[in-house]
């Protein structure tokens, strides 16, 4: 187990050796196979996810086996009034539960997310119990849950609880899918429009990607957990609150620098698995 410092300048003398500097206040990178602890900073800490949230929302959604191809229509009770963020799918879009989903995981949509939880039987609140109790039997005990969405900064969690979502997250097909498609083209209201993946880094050949969720609010600043394959192992990175907007892909980049710098025998000498 390793704590890695905060950003700071490096030697160049020592830099070979140095553990990579990092601007987010909170991380916990993990092989997922082996449980080893890679590199950690503040990872028992309870802090907002924002948008990470829609990990757990996607869960749910695909656990309680409702159709993906009915359609469901974006309404006022789907407007963002907590911190007045806009959408681009207007009031009356019908898309399917699919493409809700699709685009939740994907580009974020908040108001698709929204649309998923009062759609499920019982509605939000049901959904928001759900959300909680899946969180119980995944043994996520700093996490807690108040809304589909993450824009509600009640929604908090560890990192160390994040990478076990993660590891989550990542048995579902479909999850693994839409968080990671670079793009997709969707017909709202008779005009295709083009929704991308908030993660630039899903459309890099330099990384294989299978889960990726990125997550901003004020309250939690910019968030990236991913499970991506080094050394054909799956290596769960959570980086948490960020100050800016590309930090926590910075972050992520000099996480994998030094993984694969650093650590090659530990990863490559750890049971393979398929996947990627």
């Amino acid at each position: 187990m390793i704590a890695a410092p905060a950003a700071a300048a490096v030697d160049p003398e020592s830099a070979a050796d140095a553990l990579p500097a990092l601007g987010s206040s909170a991380f916990y990178v993990v092989n997922q196979n082996t449980g080893e602890v890679l590199l950690e900073r503040n990872a028992g800490a309870v802090l907002p996810i924002a948008s990470i949230t829609k990990l757990m929302t996607a869960m749910v959604v695909l656990d309680g086996g409702q159709s993906l191809s009915e359609r469901l229509t974006v309404t006022a009770e789907d407007i963002d009034h907590l911190k007045g963020t806009g959408s681009r799918l207007s009031l009356g879009t019908a898309l399917t539960r699919e493409e809700m989903l699709n685009l939740a995981l994907m580009s974020s949509e908040n108001r698709a997310a929204s649309a998923l939880a009062r759609n499920y039987p019982g509605g939000e609140p049901a959904f928001i119990e759900a959300m909680n109790v899946k969180a119980r039997l995944l043994g996520l005990w700093s996490t807690r849950f108040s809304d589909s969405t993450g824009l509600n900064p009640a929604n908090v969690s560890s990192p160390r609880d994040l990478a076990r979502l993660v590891s989550a997250a990542s048995s579902y097909a479909l999850i693994r899918e839409f968080s990671t498609a670079p793009e997709r083209y969707v017909d709202v209201r008779g005009h295709s429009m083009r929704f991308g993946n908030t993660n630039a880094l899903v459309k890099s050949p330099e990384w294989a990607i299978s889960v990726s969720k990125t997550g901003y609010i004020s309250e939690a600043g910019r968030c990236l957990v991913m499970q991506t394959w080094l050394h054909q192992q799956p290596v769960v990175m959570v980086l948490m609150d960020s100050a800016g907007r590309y930090t926590r892909t910075a972050d992520a980049k000099r996480v994998r620098k030094w993984l694969e710098h650093m650590l090659p025998q530990r990863l490559a000498s750890a049971p393979h698995v398929s996947g990627g």
